[in-house]
């Protein structure tokens, strides 16, 4: 167990500052929590077919919480254009990404700066069928509370605010940390405006470590650094066969429909055993967790009978080998399907990249892959493009030993090094922004938080210990040494 902070304020009060900070946390965790519920019933979904108005509502009310704070020298809600390559996106006629907010205080006395990330949008709900409360009416169950963005990622702006609460509360706001705080409008729809936002507001983030509140803990009761994230690749994909739709019962057994030729090239992606077979896809060699099949089941409701897929063990498939899915495809619907053999269907292709690959050369071997297998000479087309790089920590630095420690102090628990296998392509960004500074990726939700699917919800003992593990960080890079 890593030892308490020095006492609170440096005064001989024998209430040590970790002590303060833990009883700080508790005391006002009910205002954090009725602060969090008001930000859920704002349905913020940043995609393009929903209210923008909600998301600008978000904003403000995420603003107005910073602001509340009264440690900030600037709190501003900021948009930049959305393009790439110099001069495109620019002008009175540039689409605009959503507002994000953003505020700095200076550090002083030679003290750090930590830039503080959660995006306050959300994901669509869904069917509401599919939800046993309102996704945006947020209902405490038992000890979760249940609503869309409860915990991605709303819990992870209130952790911040939550943490510079309590920080305040102990060491006053006159203390010597330098913050940064940016909450993203558009994280769930892409980032699409984020590569020109830091470039534009390089001076207002620039940070000596940044911490990423977006992604998980090993479990309620053991927190998580995590260390690995996959890259994500993902396009639309045509696969035309004929110039128009033909009578399946005149022309069937003689030319190929496109659905036919759809189905047999997407089944060479796979081997029997369900891994990708795709040449040039890479994998990482990482250390894994122990983690057995029972697990996995209970997680993603694997129904029996069913078997897991792929080789290995289950987290290095999960967390350092390659994925690709296929998550939709335009064809007739089963209720409008008629006789006929389907001259063109698109589908749309989800792949994930090892730690190790970058995104270009993954989409690379996954197009000439089904360049290479088309069967019956089909025509194909490719669009809509999406990449994010993989992302490894470098876990040598001094902000990750204090992070550990401060999550071990708050659970009472060493804190367990995870992979992720989803993908948060911004980091990469991030990187290339600030290369200087220290990356660290935490999380407020638990492997039943289900987020992105109905019935979304926060732990609130997992959210309060997150909570505590960020404002013992934030107090330990405060007293740092100007040389340590």
């Amino acid at each position: 167990m890593t030892e308490s902070l020095p006492a609170a304020g440096g005064t001989s009060d024998p209430t040590s500052t970790s002590d303060a900070l833990r009883s700080a946390v508790e005391a006002a965790f009910p205002a954090t929590i009725a602060d969090l519920t008001r930000l859920v019933k704002i349905p913020s979904v940043s995609w393009a077919a929903f209210d923008d108005a909600h998301v600008e509502a978000s904003a403000e009310a995420v603003a107005e919480l910073v602001r509340g704070l009264g440690v900030f020298d600037l709190v501003e809600i900021r948009r930049a254009a959305i393009g790439e390559g110099e001069g495109e996106g620019e002008g009175e006629d540039a689409p605009l990404g959503k507002p994000a907010v953003v505020a700095r205080r200076a550090a002083r006395n030679g003290r750090p700066t930590v830039l503080l990330y959660a995006h306050h949008d959300v994901q669509p709900p869904g069917e509401d069928s599919d939800w046993e409360s309102a996704p945006f009416e947020p209902t405490l169950r038992g000890d979760r509370l249940y609503g869309r963005g409860a915990a991605d990622d709303k819990a992870g702006v209130m952790a911040h605010i939550g943490a510079i609460r309590a920080l305040t509360e102990v060491l006053g706001a006159d203390f010597d940390l330098g913050i940064a705080l940016f909450i993203e409008g558009e994280e769930e729809s892409g980032s699409l405006s984020f590569a020109n936002f830091l470039h534009e507001n390089r001076e207002l983030l620039e940070a000596d470590a940044i911490v990423v509140a977006d992604s998980g803990n090993w479990d309620l009761e053991t927190p998580a650094l995590t260390v690995a994230l996959r890259g994500a690749v993902a396009f639309r994909m045509r696969v035309s066969t004929l110039g128009h739709a033909s009578h399946s019962g005149m022309f069937g057994g003689a030319v190929p429909d496109a659905m036919l030729a759809a189905i047999q090239l997407l089944a060479t992606l796979h081997d029997a055993d369900g891994s990708v077979a795709v040449d040039g896809l890479t994998s990482a060699d990482l250390e894994t967790p122990a983690y057995d099949e029972a697990k996995l089941r209970a997680e993603t409701g694997l129904l029996d009978g069913v078997t897991p897929i792929g080789r290995g063990e289950i987290l290095s498939r999960i967390w350092a080998q390659p994925a690709i899915t296929v998550t939709g495809i335009d064809a007739p619907t089963v209720a409008n399907a008629s006789n006929t053999l389907v001259p063109s269907v698109a589908v749309r292709v989800s792949a994930r990249v090892a730690p190790g690959q970058r995104d270009v050369d993954a989409l690379a071997a996954i197009r000439s892959h089904l360049e290479a297998h088309v069967p019956f000479g089909a025509k194909l087309e490719f669009d809509a493009v999406e990449l994010g790089n993989p992302f490894l920590v470098d876990t040598s630095g001094w902000a990750v030993a204090e992070s550990n420690a401060a999550m071990a102090e708050a659970w009472g628990k060493e804190p367990v090094e995870i992979g992720v296998g989803g993908s948060i392509p911004f980091i990469a960004e991030l990187v290339a922004e600030f290369p200087a500074a220290q990356i660290l990726v935490t999380g407020v939700e638990d492997p039943d938080s289900r987020a992105h699917s109905p019935n979304e919800s926060l732990h609130l003992g997992v959210f309060q210990r997150a909570l505590l593990s960020e404002a013992l960080f934030l107090a330990r890079l405060d007293a740092r040494s100007e040389d340590s």
